[in-house]
């Protein structure tokens, strides 16, 4: 177990390492390209290329620090497992796909990336092996495996174009960008590729921190990101203006009738995807790049807190158990409210700065008036759900075992100590160290107020709305919080490729294991010895003869 320690000093050095390097190349507004030629055929390169600029370096360096958080919480949430040292090696090959992948402007070392993170992710959801986790690992294979395609056929599209460098390309066709938009969509679960996201949560905890944070759902997002020139050039900007407002308002609705903790966290990344995808489909890639940062701060330590509340609880996720935990793990709870605060866009704390500030965009942008009313509700939502999730642990009863044996770990402490401290802060110094040329906004008061109230609203409104009205209405809520049956659309959409599979493995299982291979190595087997050297021999020269005329020609 030693390793951890020796994995999490080595992530905190290269933390700082990365910082300071980062914040060099903006300085000086200069990067590093590095470029491998592996295969040259016809006119096409297959090249390795890694582009190290400042959004690179600083995305990889709070990667390493939320890493070096997780597997120092980890020694303590997975202590007694007869696995840990396969867990902690998967971790490790999940945050190295994802440096790849961040560090690749070109779409093959991309793809080798995003494949590292699929695989890993797979065997990471799965790593409880139960039923659950299977299921789960699969729908989320499954999903995956959508983008991937897109990926594929962007490749094999891009092979027109004569090269893979898709950081050089100022324009591309709307098949192009459409293969990069489903990418992106499917990676970070925008509508209709949503459902995988809350099955995730079937990975161990600490995998779920890391997951929700800086790495698999952001790696969508950060795709967008690097290419967002070719996205705003086509209308596809417009559709996934459209998808990521329904992936904020269903994700918040969602999260208002959810009950399991961690799905619950789960849905507020889902919102806050939304959210960077929106601003991003405006072309304001370096806003959401900035929310993204912040966002993988605050998250990464909601995801630590629920899994020492689940933890002590026996494995308990159903928050309806859970009640007056500030009295039995002070500090945890005090983190859980810091996170909690940050996540709803509380004034001065870190994720009011990136939200707040893209609210503002939002409402000086010239917006259709209905679209403007579904992001401030899902807005009054994402402070509804962190309310009523504050309610319910802080100040209702613990209806669980009389006697319950709580206490608080010092090696956890010290991760959250450090995350808690950077909630608070690092909203405003990133803003002061990076983003310092974008000025404020001037708005006239009534709509700089706005955001407030609305959150204000979320805090009153929507708590009755969700108790009183959802609760009563039981069609209503199942409807709700199904992800408007998107659930049963995946059945029906994978239904033929299961019997297909099914149909397939009893072919094979019959007639290809009785007729096929085994039969014919069973003939030969048994016929005489001098007819297999005339057959061996025949095979020979016919091979020898088609060699012979194809170097001719």
């Amino acid at each position: 177990m030693i390793n951890i320690f020796i994995y999490f000093f080595f992530m905190s050095l290269m933390f700082l390492i990365l910082f300071i390097l980062s914040m060099m190349m903006y300085m000086g507004d200069y990067s590093i390209m590095l470029e491998w030629l592996m295969i040259s055929f016809n006119s096409m390169n297959v090249e390795l290329m890694l582009l190290m600029d400042w959004v690179s370096l600083l995305f990889i360096s709070f990667i390493m620090m939320i890493s070096s958080m997780i597997l120092l919480y980890s020694y303590m949430y997975m202590m007694g497992n007869k696995f840990t040292k396969r867990f902690i090696f998967l971790i490790i090959l999940f945050v190295l796909s994802m440096v790849l992948m961040i560090i690749s402007p070109n779409i093959i070392s991309i793809m080798f990336g995003w494949d590292g993170l699929g695989m890993v992710s797979y065997c990471l959801i799965i790593f409880y092996q139960n039923y659950s986790s299977y299921n789960s690992g699969m729908v989320t294979v499954l999903c995956n495996r959508v983008g991937d395609v897109g990926l594929l056929m962007l490749i094999s599209l891009l092979m027109v174009s004569g090269s893979w460098n898709l950081m050089f390309y100022s324009y591309g066709s709307k098949l192009m960008v459409f293969m990069l938009l489903i990418a992106a969509v499917t990676k970070s679960a925008q509508i209709p590729f949503s459902t995988w996201l809350p099955m995730a949560m079937a990975a161990p905890t600490p995998v779920s921190a890391l997951v929700h944070s800086s790495t698999l759902v952001t790696a969508g997002v950060y795709l967008m990101i690097r290419f967002n020139k070719l996205l705003i050039c086509t209308y596809l900007s417009k559709i996934l203006f459209f998808l990521a407002v329904f992936t904020m308002f269903m994700s918040g609705l969602m999260a208002n009738l959810e009950v399991d903790l961690k799905k619950i966290i789960a849905l507020s990344t889902l919102s806050q995807l939304g959210l960077m995808m929106m601003i991003l489909s405006l072309g304001l890639e370096m806003i959401a790049f900035y929310h993204l940062l912040v966002h993988a701060i605050f998250k990464s330590m909601l995801f630590m807190c629920a899994g020492v509340i689940i933890h002590l609880m026996m494995n308990n996720q159903d928050i309806r158990l859970l009640g007056n935990l500030k009295e039995m793990i002070p500090f945890v709870m005090m983190c859980f409210f810091i996170s909690n605060l940050a996540l709803c866009g509380a004034p001065f704390m870190a994720g009011f700065y990136s939200k707040d500030f893209i609210m503002e965009l939002i409402y000086s942008i010239n917006l259709n008036i209905y679209i403007l009313v579904f992001i401030m509700i899902s807005l009054m939502f994402t402070v509804s759900y962190s309310i009523r999730l504050f309610y319910y642990v802080y100040f209702s009863n613990l209806k669980f075992y009389s006697y319950m044996n709580l206490r608080e770990d010092s090696l956890v402490n010290i991760s959250m100590m450090i995350l808690s401290l950077l909630s608070i802060i690092i909203g405003s110094l990133l803003n002061w160290l990076f983003f310092f040329d974008y000025y404020l906004i001037f708005l006239s008061f009534d709509v700089k107020m706005l955001t407030l109230v609305m959150c204000l609203m979320g805090c009153a409104g929507m708590m009755i709305f969700s108790v009183k009205f959802l609760y009563n209405n039981l069609n209503l809520s199942y409807y709700l919080s199904s992800m408007w049956f998107m659930n049963y659309l995946y059945m029906l959409i994978y239904a033929p490729f299961n019997l297909m599979g099914v149909n397939i493995y009893i072919v094979d299982n019959t007639w290809i294991e009785f007729k096929g291979g085994d039969f014919l190595y069973y003939m030969l087997k048994h016929l005489n010895k001098n007819l297999m050297f005339k057959v061996y021999m025949n095979v020979g020269v016919y091979t020898y003869l088609l060699l012979v005329i194809y170097l001719m020609f």
